[in-house]
């Protein structure tokens, strides 16, 4: 099966799993690889290189999954991966881990995305929420349950939510800058891996609340309203769009993406040149593409040079 753009390889995931492959070459012998897994938001991201870099390297089988950051880390510390897609830094504990088994990673920023807070379309009163109202429904201790115990003046009906499953990085991101400590977050949700699948909760829940990466909100804009956000600092809604990402402005829901590697993989040439294909320009428009946004020349130059760096 061909690599798909991520508009039909996301719904082909949903319905047939995380796992995407694609061989060269009818009854053709293929013996380099390139396993590729982690996040969920980087995933668009890596299904377009792939396909893109499948066509350039016939001879290259890709395999491209989507077990979250949490996951995909625990995957490349068993050396089951190559490359691993993260939503958030390596944490300490997985440094650590990597340090204690001989596993020299490298890191590289690829994209800028916006975590994109949800609602459906038929709400029309919380199209503009501070960090403060979403930590009051989100909190740990929260037991939130309708809109009107939100904001006064909200109507008195109740309130899904919808969001990232604790493996994810985008769980760990959300949590730390809107309940001001990773993986602190009440339980009572619905959590998922797959972002089409909160997608679609939030498509089909009127008084739903959610939470995923700017790129799954851009591929059905036409089915959600993505909620404007106000830091607590003025009085400023901002809505996530490329370009209140790109600046920051759109805080503190801005955020890098990243694909990790290890200098052992890059000794082999297909891998070598996937990280270079991903770092290039048509890298950045395939980044475009899928609805992120790219990463700043500079950000860019010094994300080539810690290849080159690598590589000697």
């Amino acid at each position: 099966m061909p690599f798909l753009r991520p508009r039909y390889a996301l719904v082909l995931i949903a319905l047939f799993g995380t796992v995407f492959g694609s061989l060269s070459g009818c009854g053709k012998s293929v013996d380099k690889t390139i396993a590729v897994d982690g996040s969920s938001t980087v995933f668009p991201i890596s299904m377009a290189v792939a396909e893109e870099f499948e066509g350039k390297f016939p001879d290259v089988k890709l395999t491209v999954a989507m077990s979250g950051t949490g996951g995909g880390f625990k995957k490349f510390i068993a050396e089951e991966i190559d490359v691993t897609g993260a939503s958030r830094p390596i944490t300490e504990k997985e440094a650590a881990e990597c340090k204690a088994k001989g596993i020299d990673y490298v890191e590289f920023q690829v994209a800028i995305d916006g975590l994109t807070v949800v609602i459906n379309p038929a709400n029309t009163f919380a199209e503009c929420m501070t960090v403060a109202e979403l930590n009051k429904i989100w909190a740990a201790d929260s037991k939130i349950s309708k809109w009107s115990e939100v904001r006064e003046g909200w109507p008195d009906e109740p309130i899904q939510l919808f969001g990232a499953d604790t493996a994810s990085g985008t769980f760990d991101y959300f949590t730390e800058v809107i309940n001001g400590k990773a993986k602190s977050s009440r339980s009572d949700y619905t959590a998922n891996s797959n972002d089409n699948i909160l997608v679609q909760g939030v498509v089909d829940s009127k008084g739903a609340l959610g939470y995923f990466g700017y790129a799954y909100y851009a591929e059905n804009a036409s089915k959600l309203k993505a909620v404007k956000i106000s830091d607590g600092k003025n009085a400023v809604c901002v809505e996530p769009t490329p370009a209140t990402i790109e600046s920051g402005e759109y805080t503190p829901l801005s955020r890098p993406l990243f694909i990790y590697t290890t200098k052992a993989k890059l000794k082999r040439p297909e891998v070598a040149e996937f990280i270079k294909f991903l770092l290039s320009e048509k890298g950045d428009q395939l980044v475009e593409e899928v609805k992120y946004i790219k990463v700043p020349k500079s950000v860019k130059e010094t994300m080539q040079q810690r290849l080159a760096d690598a590589l000697k």
